[in-house]
């Protein structure tokens, strides 16, 4: 079992069925999904992605400067942390969602106390705006965290049940990797789950990265148990 991991929640899945926007009650299912790794004494830090409201490298040009553009897209995964936050609250999930960037009237400013004071009392800490700088992904921002926060494992939930060769949608035939290498996957450009800094970061410093299928039930918990879900990349 894990005492920590980072798990990242992209916005396209807080959408659920929908396809943009909140869908709550997929949200309400992830927090039963969070809850058998909570009990079983695992802390949970969640990076929330922003692409079901707005993905700034997709609106970026036509006027808007770039810096702007990934401005943007900040703000909605601090949309996401905010009402993440409530549902888990109200499914009796303990949650605080925190902000790297600084907008105190709507959310609290992150900082590595506050957030090891959150998990002390037993919640859950959501944290937005990615790295807090544009240009980076939130992929990025969640191994970085994972790093600060001293999370055993990065635990990245997608559609599919893990990396394989090739687009398993596309190509029915294409191979699932059990494990791989983070050169492996530096070297692999039809590797794409993951953005190739995120993947150089958690090499650097030997942070081991879990990729699986958020809709399996209970793939959550048996990743924050060690057991073998999904992919590893290490």
């Amino acid at each position: 079992m894990y005492k920590r991991i980072l798990l990242k929640l992209s916005g396209e899945q807080l959408a659920g069925s929908q396809g943009h926007g909140i869908d709550a009650e997929h949200i309400k299912w992830i927090a039963g999904q969070i809850v058998p790794a909570i009990q079983a004494g695992t802390e949970v830090v969640v990076m929330v992605g922003g692409g079901n409201f707005v993905r700034g490298n997709e609106i970026a040009g036509n006027g808007i400067a770039d810096v702007t553009a990934h401005n943007a897209g900040m703000l909605s995964t601090m949309i996401n942390a905010l009402v993440v936050a409530d549902i888990f609250n109200a499914e009796g999930v303990p949650t605080r969602a925190l902000s790297n960037v600084e907008i105190n009237q709507f959310i609290d400013q992150y900082t590595y106390r506050r957030a090891l004071s959150h998990l002390g009392k037993g919640r859950v800490v959501i944290v937005a705006a990615g790295t807090g700088r544009p240009f980076l992904t939130t992929d990025t921002a969640a191994v970085n965290l994972a790093l600060e926060m001293n999370c055993d494992v990065v635990v990245k939930t997608t559609k599919v049940d893990g990396v394989y060769s090739e687009d398993p949608k596309v190509n029915p035939s294409a191979t699932k990797f059990d494990q791989l290498t983070y050169d492996e996957v530096l070297a692999n450009p039809s590797i794409t789950v993951m953005d190739k800094a995120a993947i150089g970061l958690a090499m650097e410093e030997n942070k081991p990265v879990i990729i699986c299928e958020l809709l399996a039930d209970g793939n959550i918990a048996r990743a924050a148990a060690g057991e073998s879900v999904g992919t590893t990349i290490k």
